[in-house]
């Protein structure tokens, strides 16, 4: 991934070990994009061949990193099936709550209705109309999917992507669920409902290690050419990273990264905290969606 004018200072390029010795990936992670007719297939320029089986639940073994990666076979979200009705009310309580203020408005002027700049007494050909219009952040929401992530860990994310999507309709999203791997769920400025995005991540089977700097780095491509002042990336992970390079560096190469870190079980709040700092950001720890609607308001404010 391109820079982008930015480099990793020396302190964010890893001034101590990391906790945990992250798996040697014994090939590059692949990355999935949503397929046509329902699931998820690996990306064009890929040239790993993906195996048919559905991702299995459970995640794959400890330790095991060398294995091809799965296609995960998600059902079409209109055909009928359960719905987890306590994850959509979570997410209907962390929306309630969620206050993210909206960014400034443009002070670049743009023709159309608005005030009115000219003479005193313009003539018609006089008259030239300026509208102050909000700017658009792009957000990538960054889902950790991993076999930590399971249970209510799962429901929790899922229904805090889901409220965050419906609060930040008006700007540019992208959803990127990952695991050892990563898929793009939901591609930067696609129109999707909240509901539909919460239910599709609970089709993603939790599922092997834990890989969080393919997963920034993928971020980082959705943002390629978006201005610094509107990228942003909001992390939900426990940040037991345990697959892959350090990601440290890869977070000092992104404008904008806050951690919103799972600490109801495992976790490393020292790597969160290192990783918001990296990224300019901020950290918060959260134990249940109660905490979620509070940290999220905290980031869009900063």
């Amino acid at each position: 991934m391109e820079r982008r004018g930015r480099s990793a200072s020396p302190r964010h390029r890893g001034t101590r070990p990391l906790r945990r010795r992250p798996k040697q990936l014994t090939e590059p992670p692949a990355l999935y994009r949503p397929a046509a007719g329902g699931g998820l297939a690996l990306s064009s320029g890929d040239g790993r061949r993906a195996r048919s089986a559905p991702g299995r639940p459970g995640g794959s073994p400890a330790g095991t990193t060398d294995e091809p990666a799965e296609l995960i076979d998600l059902a079409d979200l209109t055909e009928t099936g359960p719905v987890d009705q306590g994850t959509r009310q979570r997410a209907r309580e962390i929306a309630r709550r969620l206050s993210v203020p909206r960014p400034p408005r443009d002070h670049r002027a743009a023709r159309g209705a608005g005030e009115i700049a000219g003479k005193p007494l313009p003539e018609d050909e006089d008259v030239v109309v300026r509208e102050r219009v909000r700017r658009r952040r792009s957000v990538v929401l960054v889902v950790d999917v991993s076999g930590s992530m399971r249970g209510e860990r799962a429901r929790t994310a899922a229904a805090t992507v889901g409220a965050l999507v419906g609060e930040l309709g008006r700007d540019h999203l992208a959803v990127v669920a990952f695991w050892s791997d990563a898929a793009v769920l939901v591609r930067l400025g696609e129109q999707v409902s909240p509901l539909a995005v919460l239910d599709l991540l609970l089709r993603v089977p939790a599922q092997g290690l834990t890989n969080v700097s393919f997963a920034l780095e993928v971020a980082g491509r959705q943002l390629a050419g978006v201005p610094a002042r509107d990228a942003r990336v909001v992390l939900l992970s426990d940040a037991v990273h345990n697959a892959g390079p350090d990601p440290r560096s890869m977070a000092a190469r992104l404008h904008r990264l806050d951690v919103l870190l799972d600490v109801s079980g495992e976790h490393d709040l020292e790597l969160g905290r290192e990783l918001a700092r990296a990224g300019r950001g901020h950290c918060r720890p959260v134990r249940d969606h109660s905490d979620v609607a509070a940290a999220l308001t905290a980031f869009f404010a900063g």
